[in-house]
């Protein structure tokens, strides 16, 4: 597998709707006159459209019965009745889709009970179901909720990013699925089925629609049968709106959407034992996406003293954490970073940022002493604003390529093949921050290399402006990042089902799975670049920079030489040390056998056991991040360009899971049907690596050292639930209790730069409760009821960036070196003493955090004994876990993500005239508080929140005209649905994540046939 695939930059700067779209609607409009004769429209919409498929008329005659819809999933591989499936799924058609506005997977929370869904950094999400998800980071992490395309998994994809269309079902199966579905869902799965071609003739529809935020949309799709055994179907949609955030700097809305899906699908089946269908679906987008929303953060004004002595402002820059520990719904929260700490503040503010001498014979640095570049600075209160210097740009494309076949080869014995191949990639950039830095540096036109005799520095600020090769000239600091990605997979499956008339049945097969991944992440900051040639990469203070070259270290008084990379952002060669560069290059292999055996014990009992054993296989090439670092003692690191390679890290696990299900279908006076059942599921959920930490000399630099494997996840899930219809079909009342017993569960932070996933043991427990009643054909009411509890297992610890002293006042906070990411903890007393040296205090404070270059021999480790303020003092020896921090026992804390109570009530009327009729509808729903992170900071509780969709649809069964007006977040909330915590080099903020704001739209559906 190579390491160097890049992300195409040739991409265009807008969408337009592909030859095929342009084909597909052409068809439509040369087939709009074959609808039925008006003349002859009844009120019967079954009868009104003759030409409709079976599909349809099934359908228009469920909206106009009486009855409830009868709902069929395939969560056991095989069509069935909802009511009649022994699993806690949630399922909704195409038509409640659009009913519903679930226009993107993240919706399907305000009708699924016990699931929750926030988007994340780098471009990802979490969807979790029973308080269970993806809250790893990791190339190698597989999804807790998989996510499957027609019943075939997909580990990365787009389904919860591009917007639903054509859709058969979309199906949610909450707990482990641990047979049929069984690779790695410890939660759940969500399963988007479309819909394909059928032989039952030619049918159309097109849809356009506007709305606010200058949305404009446009889908549609054509189905035409070929022959008797062969149809063909294509289906696309595009979207285009602004954005939802304003940017106040640049004056842009930005987190526009600029889309476009198509779907192309052959069926063929030349007899009643065949089936076959190949399905093409793409996916594009290019438009100002933001991955992230507004940071917030409760400043941190500074230490004014420690054990009664003083701090000056640049002690003070040394002790504080940017952000403090609070509330993200007060007034405060809208604070910024104290950006004086900021460690490449700090070092271009010291010896480090040294540019010469001033006339007057005062050293001169490239930004002042003490120096906050976000000081005065307040952000707007409005979470839709944020002030940045740099609009954010995404891009993505997915394929999608699924070829199914099944057939009859024996007297009720189905031979079912599933063949899937996805391709994904993206690239994503913008602001690391979302506000402004104030200018900041100091003009070098008049600084001086000698005093005497006075020789001019070297310019590099003039007038007090950087020119970085990727971020471009400017007074202030710039910081961005970049996220680029590459992945592939290929999957096979194999089964044989069979449907024999006496009491026992099977399901067995086989399957398997590759995949490969190369993602990129990228932090650029000016100061780096500024930081590689005002120190490293010149011979003397002040002096001309020296340019050097990648793989030829050009030593430069004993510090080494950075390689810079020269090119702007989007054409990196990747190469330099004066950004961070996180790369991640992973691949699995999975092969698993399985089967499922049902036994009819009576007309009313029934047993189901099933066994899955899974067999996974990952490698990752861990490449360590080399920001800064070059050869020599100042450098330290061991090259000064490119990226090394470590030996691969080859991780394998085969694990039995499996599921008993003993299910009741009694008689009972009071209801229609009545499914009772019980189920044991053993879940697994393989594990992974971290990304790789920094590449350092360890002669010089120290960092903490850890295994970079994260263990695997297994689950044990019991669960009861009955599923009851009423009323002669007017009522359906579906109720589950669960309890699972997790293992390893897989929690993530960012920790020196990498990220850092631990395991946690953890109980959730909880019940569930869905009822839709009809009880007249106008009127319809559905609703959902979630109750969650979540607590990780007792005596479990884990250091809380957040909170590193755990309130010991013995203890103080101190800045790591530039080269270094993480805070760490220092003795109050010895920082108190550091503190009276005032000539070289501030590399002593450097020095608490372990080695930095200025200590060399006396680190961590060394076999010296470090001396600082005449007290030996060592981190590793003498500090908590190394100098990182007390460890916090999270035990007893709530799971992040997991609210206690989901709620969902949809209530709708129907008048029917004539030859038409006028559906309201509303859809409330509601998600009690949470929290962030496993530690349970006040920066980490999660408010409840509410939604409400409200539309109005008129239809012409006659004409299958339908024009509707709707309302997304009738009330305009801002809620913060989830957060991310920053790391202690950054400051410590916190990434929050909101609803899209009130959207209104008018949409207008024709068919044809």
């Amino acid at each position: 597998m190579s390491m160097h695939r890049r992300f195409p930059t040739n991409w265009p700067r807008r969408l337009s709707p592909t030859p095929l779209a342009l084909a597909l609607f052409a068809a439509v409009a040369a087939h709009a006159g074959t609808g039925a004769d008006d003349a002859d429209a009844v009120a019967d919409p079954q009868q009104a459209a003759p030409q409709r498929t079976a599909a349809q008329k099934s359908s228009a005659a469920a909206n106009n019965s009486s009855e409830l819809a009868t709902i069929v999933v395939t969560a056991q591989k095989k069509e069935e009745n909802i009511q009649k499936v022994p699993i806690a799924i949630t399922a909704f058609s195409g038509e409640d889709l659009i009913n519903r506005k679930i226009e993107t997977g993240g919706d399907l929370v305000t009708a699924t009970p016990n699931v929750s869904f926030t988007k994340t950094n780098f471009a990802m999400y979490n969807f979790q179901i029973r308080g269970i998800g993806t809250q790893a980071l990791s190339v190698t992490t597989d999804p807790a909720v998989a996510v499957s395309f027609n019943s075939s998994p997909m580990i990365r994809n787009r389904l919860f990013e591009q917007e639903y269309f054509d859709v058969s079902n979309v199906e949610v199966l909450r707990g482990p699925q641990g047979t049929l579905f069984g690779r790695n869902a410890t939660a759940g799965v969500v399963n988007m089925i479309p819909n394909l071609p059928n032989f039952d003739g030619f049918e159309a529809w097109i849809k356009p629609e506007v709305g606010n935020y200058d949305s404009k949309r446009f889908s549609g799709m054509v189905n035409l049968p070929i022959s008797d055994t062969l149809a063909f179907r294509a289906a696309g949609a595009w979207t285009d709106r602004s954005g939802y955030i304003e940017n106040t700097v640049t004056g842009q809305n930005v987190d526009g959407r600029n889309l476009f899906s198509t779907r192309a699908s052959l069926a063929w089946k030349p007899n009643d034992s065949v089936n076959a269908s190949l399905v093409w679906e793409h996916f594009y987008e290019h438009d100002n996406r933001a991955r992230t929303g507004k940071q917030l953060c409760h400043t941190d004004t500074g230490t004014t003293s420690v054990n009664g002595v003083a701090t000056s402002k640049v002690d003070s820059a040394h002790l504080n954490r940017g952000c403090l520990d609070g509330s993200l719904y007060g007034d405060s929260a809208y604070g910024v970073p104290n950006g004086s700490g900021l460690p490449w503040i700090l070092a271009a503010s010291t010896a480090v940022g040294q540019t010469g001498a001033n006339p007057n014979g005062t050293i001169a640095y490239a930004i002042t002493p003490g120096t906050d570049p976000f000081q005065g600075l307040t952000q707007s209160k409005d979470l839709r604003k944020i002030a940045t210097t740099y609009d954010p740009q995404f891009r993505a494309k997915n394929d999608i390529v699924q070829f199914n076949f099944d057939a009859e080869v024996g007297k009720g014995l189905k031979f079912v093949s599933q063949t899937l191949f996805t391709r994904d990639s993206y690239y994503s950039t913008q602001d690391y921050a979302r506000f402004q830095s104030n200018p900041i540096f100091n003009a070098t036109d008049n600084v001086l290399a000698t005093l005497n005799p006075a020789v001019p520095a070297y310019n590099i600020l003039p007038n007090g402006v950087y020119c970085d090769p990727q971020l471009g000239c400017s007074n202030r600091q710039l910081m961005v990042d970049l996220n680029t990605a590459y992945s592939k997979q290929w999957s096979q499956e194999f089964r044989l089902q069979s449907s024999y008339d006496g009491p026992f049945n099977f399901s067995v097969g086989a399957n398997y799975l590759y995949y490969e991944i190369n993602e990129n992440y990228y932090a650029f900051n000016n100061i780096f670049t500024l930081l590689s040639q005002s120190y490293y990469n010149r011979s003397s203070i002040g002096s001309t920079p020296i340019t050097c070259s990648p793989g030829q270290p050009e030593p430069v008084a004993g510090r080494g030489c950075i390689y810079i990379d020269p090119n702007p952002i989007g054409q990196l060669n990747g190469q330099g040390h004066n950004y961070f560069r996180s790369w991640n290059v992973a691949d699995t292999r999975s092969v698993a056998l399985f089967g499922e055996a049902y036994w009819q014990f009576t007309d009313t009992l029934k047993l189901t056991a099933g066994l899955r054993v899974t067999d996974d296989r990952k490698t990752t090439t861990p490449i360590p991040s080399q920001a800064l670092l070059t050869t020599g003692f100042a450098g330290g690191g061991t090259v000064n360009s490119g990226y090394p390679a470590l030996p691969d890290i080859h991780q394998s696990w085969t694990e039995p899971t499996g599921r008993l299900v003993l299910n009741w279908t009694p008689q009972t006076s009071f209801t229609d049907s009545t499914l009772v059942y019980a189920s044991y599921s053993r879940g697994y959920k393989a594990g992974g690596t971290n990304s790789p930490g920094v590449g350092a000399d360890p002669q010089y630099l120290y960092f903490a050292q850890r295994d970079p494997r994260y263990k695997p996840e297994f689950v044990n899930a019991f669960e009861l639930g009955t599923k009851n219809v009423l009323a002669g079909g007017k009522l359906t009342v579906n109720a589950a209790l669960f309890y699972n017993d997790y293992k390893n569960y897989q929690v993530s932070q960012i920790e020196d730069r990498a990220t850092l996933n631990e395991n946690f043991d953890a109980k959730t427990w909880g019940a569930e409760l869905e009822v839709a009643w009809k009880p007249v054909r106008e009127f319809q009411l559905s609703g959902a009821l979630g109750l969650l509890g979540t607590r990780v297992g007792p005596n479990q610890y884990s250091i809380d960036p957040m909170n590193r002293t755990q309130g010991n006042p013995d203890w103080v906070l101190v800045r790591p070196w530039m080269q270094q990411a993480s805070n760490c903890i220092a003795p109050a007393a010895i920082v108190a003493k550091l503190l009276q040296f005032t000539a070289t205090r501030p590399s002593l404070l450097f020095g608490l955090c372990g080695k930095n270059p200025f200590n060399p021999g006396f680190g961590p480790g060394s076999p010296n004994l470090r001396f600082l303020g005449g007290v030996p003092y060592d981190p590793l020896v003498d500090a908590p876990n190394g100098g990182q921090g007390f460890a916090a026992n999270v035990g007893g804390n709530s799971l992040p993500n997991a609210p206690h109570i989901t709620l969902s009530i949809s209530p709708q009327y129907t008048f029917f005239f004539d030859h038409s009729n006028l559906t309201l509808r509303a859809d409330m729903y509601y998600q009690g508080e949470s929290w962030a992170r496993i530690y349970q900071d006040k920066i980490d509780r999660l408010h409840d929140w509410g939604n409400v969709n409200v539309s109005a649809t008129w239809y012409q069964p006659e004409s299958d005209l339908t024009v509707q007006l709707y309302v997304k977040n009738a009330l305009n909330g801002k809620a913060i649905t989830g957060t991310f915590l920053n790391s202690d080099d950054t400051g410590l903020t916190s990434n929050v994540f909101i609803q899209d704001p009130r959207i209104i739209g008018l949409s207008l559906r024709k068919g044809f046939y």
